[in-house]
C-alpha cells in the first residue's frame, strides 16, 4: 500500500544522490584525487561525553520512576510490605 506511493518519490531521486539522501553526514562521494593520492579520513565529530548523557541520564530516570511505581504497586496490594524488624544490629 504504502510501496505505490514510494516509486513515484524513488524514481526522482538519481542512483548517484541515494547516498546523499539516506544518510548525508556520512555519505562520501570521491576517495581519491585526481592523481590517485588517496584523501585523508574526514573527521568525525566526537560526542562522547554528551551521548552518554543523553543515554545515562534518561535511563536513570526512567528506570527510577517504573521501579517507585512498582514498589508502590506492591505495597498497596499488600504483597510486599518493608518491615523495621529486619535489623539485627542489636
Amino acid at each position: 500500500m504504502v510501496l505505490p506511493r514510494l516509486r513515484p518519490l524513488l524514481k526522482r531521486i538519481p542512483l548517484g544522490q541515494w547516498s546523499h539522501a539516506v544518510n548525508p553526514l556520512n555519505a562520501r562521494t570521491v576517495i581519491t584525487t585526481k592523481t590517485g593520492a588517496i584523501l585523508p579520513k574526514p573527521v568525525s565529530p566526537s560526542f562522547g561525553l554528551i551521548r552518554v548523557l543523553f543515554v545515562v541520564v534518561p535511563g536513570l530516570l526512567i528506570g527510577g520512576t517504573i521501579s517507585k511505581n512498582f514498589a508502590y504497586i506492591l505495597e498497596e496490594t499488600e504483597l510486599f510490605i518493608p518491615s523495621d524488624d529486619d535489623d539485627d544490629d542489636d
